[in-house]
């Protein structure tokens, strides 16, 4: 072989970039599903900062987008990157995808026609509900751009797109003590399949996403998704 073929198959073998962009996450697959895996390592939620072997839909994508770095996934995980339970970002609506602007941005409007979503969260109330916490937080109220579900087609995408699940249901204000949209979240990746931390399998998984969305779209509290660019 010559030498500047023996480069040219090495670089298309070895760029780790490449391999980073279109494969986010694929370290992780089947890892088992736990429900909120991750915690303060101190009351209330005394379960560790990171952890590779376990995760929900939420903590796979952080833990993804950190690459397994828990300076970086704290930084994802807090406000400003300050560990504390109350500055975590509880809320994909009013926390996340804010505190996470310089890494994350909602691109849905490239995709088609989108709808927007009014969310409340009333974080006092959730806290006292589920924690027995009081704080003195207000009621905060977030935006959403989103496709609509029956809009929902064939998306293409030459690189990972977070996405993300809303639904509409008033048993989450009931059973939460605040409103909920987003419901699940995960990758988007070019080759059609949907990566994510699934509850019902147990396990992380990759899901061809036409067939996902197309189960989604039989229940009527499934309104939409939200597409984010990791920047």
């Amino acid at each position: 072989m010559k030498k500047t073929s023996t480069i040219l198959f090495c670089l298309l073998l070895c760029t780790p970039t490449f391999a980073k962009n279109t494969y986010i996450g694929e370290q992780y697959l089947g890892a088992k599903y736990a429900t909120n895996p991750l915690g303060e390592e101190k009351a209330p939620d005394t379960d560790p900062l990171i952890r590779t072997d376990a995760f929900d839909c939420t903590t796979f994508v952080e833990t993804s987008l950190a690459d397994g770095d828990v300076n970086k996934l704290t930084k994802i995980r807090y406000k400003d990157g300050k560990i504390d339970f109350k500055n975590r970002n509880h809320f994909i609506e009013t926390d996340w995808i804010k505190n996470n602007a310089n890494i994350v941005e909602n691109i849905s409007d490239t995709y088609g026609k989108t709808s927007t979503k009014t969310v409340t969260i009333d974080k006092k109330s959730w806290f006292k509900k589920i924690y027995k916490t009081d704080t003195d937080f207000k009621k905060q109220t977030a935006k959403i751009q989103y496709l609509p579900i029956s809009e929902v087609s064939k998306i293409k995408t030459d690189k990972p797109l977070i996405v993300l699940f809303l639904a509409e249901n008033s048993q989450f204000r009931d059973r939460f003590g605040s409103d909920f949209t987003v419901t699940h979240m995960g990758f988007l990746l070019p080759n059609g399949m949907l990566r994510h931390a699934s509850r019902k399998q147990g396990k992380v998984v990759d899901t061809d996403f036409d067939k996902y969305i197309k189960h989604r779209k039989e229940n009527k509290n499934n309104i939409g998704i939200a597409l984010l660019k990791i920047k």
